[in-house]
């Protein structure tokens, strides 16, 4: 299980979003009834992207399928904005003293929209199919399943066994189940290919009423409440997903009054969307982590194992300068390998603010002086020089850029070499054949941080310790966070590695991109929280609300809707 939940490196384009517009209510006169949610109405989104399957089996590649399918399908667990799980179709669940065992127990009241009970056997079923080679799945997760042995206790009861303790488990049952009494008899080859894509059975609070098929195309799906839903009864009854091929499509169609949401503001319509006053624009840090990695043993670059060097680097980089100029201020910068807002999260780490003179000290108590006349130092002749890799699309070759700029300023000469995403990683960071490299690093698969396969010393030799950090004390916390299970004593052990990576820093933290969604505002109820997926938008939904009544048994007041 050491290699469990490895966090892929990931080098995507970031999303270019605003800021959070708060929106306001304002106070009703004195005795007048405050207007209450009422049931009906129709919401529609302009949903960037195409229809694939609707399937979480086969939906890990395609967001536009994952947002549809959060509103379809539900998971034993899911979390909250903190990371922490919650019940969903679990009902309870225990773990034995030990650590390895789990029990878990389901909601007596789950059933599929056709009326069928959920049961351990759905997901059983469903855990067959997602370790197929035939499921889009990831494949460290895959590898994970096949170590565990699941047991059906009763038609509502499953214990999972696991070889070792490993306390982020309820992560991964999270996943969509998928109803057992009706793909059973499809072979798990056919799965991609079956009618059930287009019309799913699912336990989620809504169901597929019918697909919007143009010249052979599905342009959009067209969702209705699930009668069966065991989580509550939401105020909308019906959703509408249109199809877009970009953002600025998108865009268009609510100008032109055909959609009440966007589900990405994207950086070419980020001005135009905020400056609609009837458009609400929510957003919330992406769970991903643009850093710089150095490599600590780089025979070509040795003064990368001096973290007073390292130290320098982040002292001499102006991120918060770099984000406003290349990601039109669309990021947080990042003070910690853990996502901000999270439970893990140690919001006592100081934040290092651009200092180059401190930097420039730093450089020089390491033996560093810059020669009259020069522009980058030297120590006993070998100048302070590397490479530095990065994706070739724009944004990355403009943050690097920027990286180039802000450390020649402070004496370092860094020579940019641009390379694409699966270069970089098979062929420069795998092989541990590089000096320093900027890379995004997807914190996407599990709100449980984790951070042992990307920082633990054993990771170092063909695992995705990537830059061969190797602190003991720092991997003894990881370590110790993998197995204990109280909450509150896995919080202490990451505030300790947070504290010791933050002293050493093994790389240099750059930012947090962004998400941006937009709806407009006859659209009630609307939340975002920290996410950890796009899909996360909706875990409010049953909160929003289209329509208002004043008082019991007044007629509810209608909102115009596309």
């Amino acid at each position: 299980m050491k290699k469990l939940r490895w966090q892929v490196l990931v080098v995507v384009l970031t999303l270019a979003v605003v800021g959070i517009l708060l929106v306001t209510q304002r106070s009703s006169p004195t005795g007048t009834a405050l207007p209450q949610p009422a049931t009906g109405g129709i919401y529609t989104e302009a949903l960037v992207g195409s229809f694939g399957r609707l399937n979480p089996a086969l939906d890990w590649a395609n967001p536009a399928d994952r947002a549809i399918d959060r509103l379809i399908f539900s998971g034993m667990i899911k979390f909250d904005e903190y990371g922490i799980p919650r019940s969903d179709v679990a009902e309870s669940w225990g773990v034995s003293q030990d650590g390895m065992i789990y029990n878990v127990s389901l909601r007596q009241d789950a059933f599929w929209e056709d009326g069928m009970p959920v049961t351990s056997d759905d997901v059983i079923f469903t855990l067959g199919l997602l370790r197929s080679q035939y499921s889009t799945y990831p494949a460290d997760a895959r590898a994970m399943w096949d170590e565990i042995l699941v047991k059906r206790l009763d038609e509502k009861t499953l214990q999972f066994v696991l070889p070792e303790p490993f306390a982020p488990f309820l992560d991964y049952l999270s996943f969509g189940i998928l109803p057992k009494h009706v793909l059973e008899t499809l072979p798990a080859d056919q799965l991609a290919n079956s009618d059930f894509n287009l019309k799913p059975v699912g336990c989620g609070p809504f169901r597929v009423d019918h697909l919007t098929v143009e010249n052979g195309q599905v342009t959009g799906v067209t969702l209705a409440l699930s009668e069966n839903y065991f989580g509550g009864r939401p105020y909308i009854e019906q959703i509408t997903f249109r199809y877009y091929p970009t953002a600025a499509a998108a865009l268009d169609a609510y100008q032109q009054g055909d959609m009440l949401g966007i589900s990405e503001i994207t950086p070419d319509i980020l001005a135009e969307a905020c400056s609609d006053p009837n458009l609400n624009c929510y957003t919330s840090r992406m769970p991903r982590l643009t850093l710089v990695l150095f490599n600590h043993k780089s025979n070509d670059a040795p003064f990368l194992q001096d973290k007073n060097i390292r130290k320098a680097l982040l002292l001499g980089l102006n991120r918060q300068r770099m984000i406003d100029v290349t990601l039109n201020g669309q990021a947080v910068v990042a003070d910690s390998p853990i996502l901000p807002g999270t439970w893990a999260y140690y919001s006592g780490i100081q934040h290092v603010e651009y200092d180059p003179i401190a930097a420039e000290r730093l450089l020089a108590e390491a033996g560093y002086i810059l020669p009259a006349g020069e522009t980058v130092r030297v120590k006993d002749g070998a100048p302070l020089a590397f490479t530095l890799l990065h994706p070739d699309d724009d944004q990355h070759t403009r943050v690097a850029q920027w990286i180039q700029q802000d450390w020649a300023a402070i004496g370092v000469q860094v020579t940019l070499r641009a390379m694409p995403y699966a270069s970089l990683v098979n062929d420069s960071l795998a092989p541990r054949a590089y000096q320093a490299a900027l890379v995004d690093l997807d914190l996407s698969g599990s709100p449980d941080p984790d951070p042992y396969p990307f920082w633990h010393q054993s990771e170092a030799t063909g695992g995705q310790n990537y830059s061969q950090w190797d602190n003991r004390p720092a991997s003894e916390y990881l370590e110790q966070a993998r197995v204990v299970f109280d909450q509150s004593t896995r919080a202490r052990l990451y505030r300790n590695f947070q504290v010791i990576f933050a002293k050493e820093t093994p790389a240099v933290l750059l930012y947090h991109p962004v998400y941006t969604y937009g709806v407009d505002v006859r659209v009630n109820g609307v939340q975002l929280a920290p996410i950890f997926d796009p899909s996360d938008r909706f875990d409010t939904i049953l909160d929003w609300y289209l329509l208002t009544r004043r008082a019991a048994g007044e007629t509810a007041q209608p909102t115009i809707s596309p």
